[in-house]
């Protein structure tokens, strides 16, 4: 029983959360600019609102439940959910498979440091954000998706759609797994950045 509710309340949940940012990418790369920027807010919007699991949601709590075996499982059910909305996506609207791409290309010419380094001001917005959204205030969630695209930022969830959509012959390539790592782990240190911050600093 206590399996089922894991996948329940975990599991099921993450793929949901997937989808939710993928819908947010569609329409960043149909739309582009500032107007993509600002539309992609609805994904993140749902996840909060639905109180869906997304791996840039849970980073930055972890601490509260220390339980990485559940936070690994928001990471693969979001990359599941990304990959089904991706092979519709792919399929359905062909369109947005040349934009993705070069999303891809742009990520492996920067190459995974510089990567990691973006992520994690992706994370840092991330995490604020969810704090505001906690607290009833989502102006800041409305305001950080556009923030973190228009600054170039890494999110890794969402570069999973980008990087699924994309043509398979360049995603097969082997940089794009090491990129892709390091917006995770770049992504958890953004995180988790004011927290860690706040540890070193002493209390007077």
């Amino acid at each position: 029983m206590e399996d089922i509710k894991f996948i329940r309340d975990t599991f099921l949940l993450a793929i949901l959360a997937g989808i939710c940012i993928s819908i947010g990418c569609v329409v960043n790369l149909r739309v582009g600019g500032v107007a993509g920027a600002v539309l992609f807010a609805f994904g993140l919007t749902t996840v909060v609102y639905y109180r869906l699991k997304l791996y840039t949601g849970t980073a930055g709590f972890i601490r509260r439940q220390g339980d990485w075996t559940m936070l690994f499982t928001v990471l693969v059910g979001n990359i599941v959910g990304c990959l089904l909305s991706a092979s519709m996506i792919a399929y359905a609207q062909p369109d947005c498979v040349e934009p993705a791409a070069k999303i891809l290309a742009g990520r492996l010419v920067k190459g995974p440091w510089a990567c990691f380094l973006l992520a994690i001001g992706c994370g840092f917005i991330m995490t604020t954000a969810v704090e505001f959204a906690r607290k009833g205030k989502m102006l800041p969630l409305v305001l950080g998706v556009p923030v973190f695209i228009l600054c170039g930022f890494a999110h890794s969830i969402a570069d999973a759609f980008y990087f699924l959509v994309s043509p398979a012959e360049q995603v097969m390539n082997t940089s794009v797994l090491m990129v892709y790592i390091s917006e995770v782990m770049g992504n958890f240190v953004g995180c988790n950045l004011y927290r860690w911050t706040t540890i070193c600093v002493p209390k007077n």
